[in-house]
């Protein structure tokens, strides 16, 4: 059986902060007489799903069944979050509304297909107590009533992923037998115990550990790593160091640590917008699929390559991943 086949319909619950990816496509011929600033004379305006939902999305493009789990605005960004996932033929079950909060939006605007500003309208506090209930209700309801195959935790420290939410999805996770794939951010970064894959990239693990690390230098790669094997209780550790590939970390069945660092395949890169929703989905599906770590790392670096190639946040494209696997050498 082909790697796509055995991700094919693999139930992932996708639990994170979403966005809109609001793009403003135009032109630049001059600089504005106010201030030594390009003017873009607009020519598109675009949205897309982004943040967890654009994890959903290469879960789907991918053959995967994902279940949305956030909580957006009862806004008009709001409605336009829904009726993208009904577009994309998504499932809203998962996705709760708030009045107390607004739905996270990222404006770009390119000039001459180069990105020129990006604009945030968002909240990062945590969620409301009434808010963070309803929300932890959401989601055990949802490994109770589903057949869930692997639970991804997709952290932008917009306030979504509370230190209670994580501690108690992971602990319902572990005793129902769902292994839990984490794409962390800073504020809770060590709140993220007992999990399955723990994949921060390199500038994240820097910050969450407070520790000078240097890709040339591989023991100190070795070290953070053991400090998360260690104090987080974490199986596996996947840490994606951008152009210079990833590096995973694993107990072998001799109870030993094995490390591999695998170097990034040879991209014409685009924008790295998006990519690592692109690994922690295939990382996530080769996790359900039982492939081995090794494995696991290959797979997520040749997808996350794919997408750099691309403008903008996008899924990936199937059917080049697809071509791209056949050349690939695995364990």
């Amino acid at each position: 059986m082909s790697l796509l086949e055995k991700f094919k319909n693999k139930t992932v619950l996708v639990i994170g902060d979403v966005m809109v990816d609001s793009y403003l496509w135009g032109r630049v011929d001059r600089i504005s007489p106010e201030a030594p600033v390009p003017v873009v004379a607009v020519k598109r305006r675009s949205n897309s799903l982004g943040g967890a939902a654009n994890v959903a999305l290469n879960l789907k493009a991918l053959g995967a069944r994902p279940v949305l789990c956030s909580v957006i605005g009862e806004d008009i960004k709001g409605r336009e979050f829904l009726e993208m996932l009904r577009s994309e033929d998504l499932s809203a079950e998962g996705v709760i509304q708030s009045k107390d909060r607004i739905t996270t939006t990222k404006f770009r605007v390119f000039g001459n297909s180069n990105q020129m500003l990006r604009v945030d309208e968002e909240i990062t506090d945590d969620l409301s107590p009434d808010d963070e209930a309803d929300f932890r209700k959401t989601v055990l309801n949802l490994i109770d009533n589903k057949k869930i195959d692997v639970v991804v935790f997709q952290d932008y420290d917009k306030g979504l992923l509370t230190k209670h939410i994580i501690n108690v999805v992971t602990e319902k996770c572990n005793s129902a037998g769902v292994p839990v794939a984490v794409d962390p951010k800073l504020r809770n970064f060590r709140e993220y115990k007992n999990v399955a894959l723990f994949k921060p990239n390199l500038k994240e693990l820097r910050e969450g550990l407070k520790m000078d690390i240097r890709i040339e230098n591989s023991w100190e790669l070795e070290n953070a790593a053991n400090m998360i094997h260690r104090d987080q209780k974490v199986a596996i550790v996947f840490t994606t160091l951008s152009s210079a590939g990833v590096f995973i970390s694993s107990f072998n069945e001799e109870n030993q640590l094995v490390r591999h660092t695998i170097p990034a395949h040879v991209r014409s890169i685009s924008d790295v917008s998006g990519a690592g929703d692109t690994v922690i989905s295939v990382a996530a599906l080769a996790l359900a699929s039982g492939m081995k770590p090794y494995n696991i790392a290959a797979v997520s670096n040749l997808a996350g390559g794919l997408v750099c190639e691309e403008v903008g946040v996008v899924p990936i494209d199937v059917e080049k991943f697809r071509t791209e696997l056949e050349k690939l050498e695995l364990e």
